[in-house]
């Protein structure tokens, strides 16, 4: 598959609804989408997978995403992408948006059969998954309003997110000890032998059917998550607008107040979030340490100094969840006419990741999993990425001698 480059898009400018409803058509969204545009779909008689992906924010869905397409691959299932989740500072509930709002349908089904979730309520789900009798899966059961139950809807985002579709469910099935890994051992046929098509023909998860972080064997599915042309042209647009003309550098600051808390777990926890994207799954890289969660100022002007020279870049670009350290870094390249650059707020988190994606080079967070889903896609792209604090100099000694 082809990935497109941002200088061959058409500029155009979109404003985003801050609408709480879900947002099922988004004009010009996907127009290549390969999902359903007749008004009925042909039924999978392999079955579907639905899940919430009700775990933390967009980068760690994004990881679910790729696990649970994986997933739905080694069964033979079709995928109903799910939409994404969002959390809207100031509001009791999340949002709930469309999957086709961000990226394209019809990239993801060249690696497996995929359907919306949209069109599978609005043309499958009467004859396949109708109400009455509606499961909810979960490996064991939860805690909530009813006993030996997966309580799917209690709490947020798993209220929210069903009753966007107005789904409640009738029943729960624990299937604990079946695993998600398809890659090892005998999870397809245990699966296959204990939920078959013809029985189920809809599995539907209290969670995302993936592990986190992501497993090594599914991060290669990152290059069918393909940014649609719409939300691909706004970063074209917006680097046109604001940034000088030449190379940049992109960088994520994780330093919000939840997340130095978290770093201060980092000695306990070598495996913290994605870290595994620089340690590895078994720390094979080495382990993680304070500045690789939380750098210190100087250790960040070292770093993007150093990405700067590499890439002769005439700007810098900030994307962060709390302080963007506009003045410092101003200060510190004010005399080699470097400009530091950053949304004007409400920033759009996935603006920030087109743009990072596409910079010239980017420096990241290892422990984060937005900066990991920056890094998934400049790989695909073959762009260099580099991570604050890694390696350090005693894994860059250890490596060496290795």
């Amino acid at each position: 598959m082809k990935r497109r480059t941002l200088t061959t898009k058409i500029f155009i400018w979109l404003a985003v609804s801050n609408c709480v409803i879900l947002q099922d058509h988004i004009e010009n969204a996907d127009k290549d989408s390969d999902s359903a545009k007749s008004e009925d779909i042909a039924i999978d008689v392999n079955g579907y997978i639905l899940y919430c992906p009700c775990m933390g924010r967009f980068g760690n869905q994004a990881d679910h995403f790729l696990g649970a397409l994986g997933f739905a691959k080694g069964l033979n299932r079709t995928l109903v992408l799910p939409p994404w989740i969002q959390y809207v500072p100031g509001r009791r509930f999340p949002d709930v948006t469309s999957f086709s709002y961000y990226f394209k349908v019809s990239s993801v089904s060249e690696f497996h059969r995929v359907v919306t979730m949209e069109d599978f309520f609005d043309k499958l789900a009467d004859k396949l998954w109708p109400v009455g009798g509606r499961t909810a899966f979960c490996y064991t059961t939860r805690n909530g309003p009813e006993e030996n139950s997966c309580n799917a809807k209690d709490g947020s985002p798993f209220g929210p997110f069903w009753s966007a579709f107005d789904v409640n469910f009738d029943s729960s099935e624990s299937y604990g000890p079946l695993n998600y890994d398809i890659h090892h051992g005998t999870a397809i046929a245990d699966w296959t032998e204990s939920y078959p098509p013809h029985k189920w023909p809809v599995i539907a998860f209290t969670g995302a059917p993936a592990s986190f972080p992501v497993q090594t064997d599914n991060v290669g599915l990152h290059k069918y998550l393909e940014w649609n042309d719409v939300f691909a042209s706004r970063g074209v647009s917006w680097v046109k607008a604001n940034l000088p003309l030449g190379p940049y550098v992109g960088i994520h600051l994780r330093n919000g107040v939840d997340w130095i808390k978290a770093c201060e777990h980092v000695g306990s926890s070598p495996n913290l979030f994605s870290a595994a994207q620089c340690l590895g799954y078994r720390n094979e890289m080495g382990k993680a340490t304070k500045e690789m969660c939380f750098p210190t100022p100087d250790l960040i002007l070292k770093q993007v100094r150093r990405a700067v020279k590499q890439v002769k870049a005439v700007a810098v670009y900030v994307a962060s969840d709390n302080e963007h350290m506009m003045d410092f870094l101003g200060k510190k390249f004010k005399k080699s006419g470097v400009k530091i650059f950053k949304q004007q707020d409400p920033a759009d988190p996935h603006l920030d990741l087109v743009i990072l994606g596409k910079s010239n080079h980017f420096v990241g967070n290892c422990i984060s999993s937005f900066s990991a889903f920056v890094k998934r896609e400049r790989d695909v792209d073959g762009l260099p990425s580099s991570f604050w604090g890694f390696p350090s100099p005693k894994q860059a000694a250890a490596h060496t001698e290795l």
